[in-house]
């Protein structure tokens, strides 16, 4: 027999653990590019406005992948527990392992862990995937655990999240995600609308539409969060008992929110309040009689300085 990748075929293969979500890579990839092309043509930008649009590329650059990024992300619920538990059916081995709960909007990954690693001969070290999103079936995902005779605490876990369940912890998690991403997704496209409009010259309807952005990634976190905070039913292993709390995308996503719906709101709002000279610039030598009535100051100097101009060039 020959060796494939320093094992022999026709035998049961190891496991192992996935250390990363391909999908938020690619995102992570995707958006840095975008940046770093930005930093290579920054230095042409002359000028105090290097660092606007430096600060203001950037931000909106982060706003972007944070709202596609989360998306793939499984830490928008997460849980840990340590406990000394049974590793596989039919068995009365037990392992002390460190078991793990990540929910995202799409499904839900799966964390065991052996402290140590090494134990039965084995090496514990388990990370596995079970989604809901469009195009796949949970109930295949959980069969398929099955065949694979994955450890008891894995499949335990698992089996709470089946639409069989009498926890309802399914269809819970899935309708949460299902309308926080399509709101994220509502989101994205008005992040994509309000660049479009800031790099014409309408800020007022780009900082409206960055208001928009902030209240739909809000509205995304109180969605997930109203249904998710539902009571479940207690996930118990051994001797000790799995709680959730918010992970680091429902935060993130928040205070992402926030900072968008707040600042760049109200930055794009306060050009509203920009006053607006209703004269026309026309270079007639006979000059007004003073300033309109509710013409403001500022429109009554320019009115004077561009009446002044032809004079002074004359002088000169």
């Amino acid at each position: 027999m020959t060796l494939w990748n320093g094992e022999l075929p026709f035998y049961p293969q190891s496991w192992h653990s996935a250390n990363f979500s391909v999908p938020l890579l690619i995102v992570i990839l995707v958006f840095l590019s975008l940046a770093i092309s930005f930093l290579f043509i920054l230095p042409g930008i002359r000028g105090h406005s290097r660092w606007f649009w430096l600060v203001r590329v950037l931000l909106s650059l982060f706003i972007g992948a944070e709202i596609v990024a989360v998306h793939f992300s499984a830490e928008w619920s997460v849980g840990w527990v340590s406990t000394d538990t049974s590793y596989k059916a039919f068995s009365a081995a037990r392992i002390r392992a460190h078991l793990g709960l990540h929910v995202g909007l799409e499904g839900i990954n799966i964390t065991l862990t052996g402290t140590p690693v090494q134990q039965l001969n084995e090496t514990i070290d388990y990370n596995e995937q079970f989604n809901w999103r469009p195009g796949k079936n949970y109930a295949e995902d959980y069969a398929e655990a099955l065949e694979k005779g994955l450890p008891d605490p894995v499949l335990y876990l698992a089996e709470k999240f089946t639409s069989s369940s009498p926890c309802g912890l399914y269809q819970q998690y899935r309708l949460a995600g299902y309308y926080a991403s399509a709101t994220l997704w509502v989101a994205f496209c008005l992040w994509l609308l309000s660049n479009a409009l800031l790099s014409m010259p309408v800020p007022l309807y780009g900082g409206l539409a960055l208001l928009a952005t902030g209240t739909f990634a809000l509205f995304s976190v109180v969605v997930f969060a109203s249904i998710s905070s539902v009571p479940l039913c207690p996930l118990r292993l051994g001797s000790s008992a799995l709680t959730t709390h918010y992970g680091a995308a429902f935060w993130v996503t928040l205070a992402t929110g926030e900072d968008r719906g707040d600042e760049l709101g109200a930055a794009g709002m306060r050009v509203r309040f920009i006053p607006v000279c209703d004269f026309q610039f026309t270079r007639s030598p006979v000059p007004p009689l003073g300033r309109g009535r509710g013409e403001s100051p500022l429109c009554s100097a320019q009115r004077s300085s561009h009446l002044l101009g032809p004079k002074r060039q004359g002088l000169r």
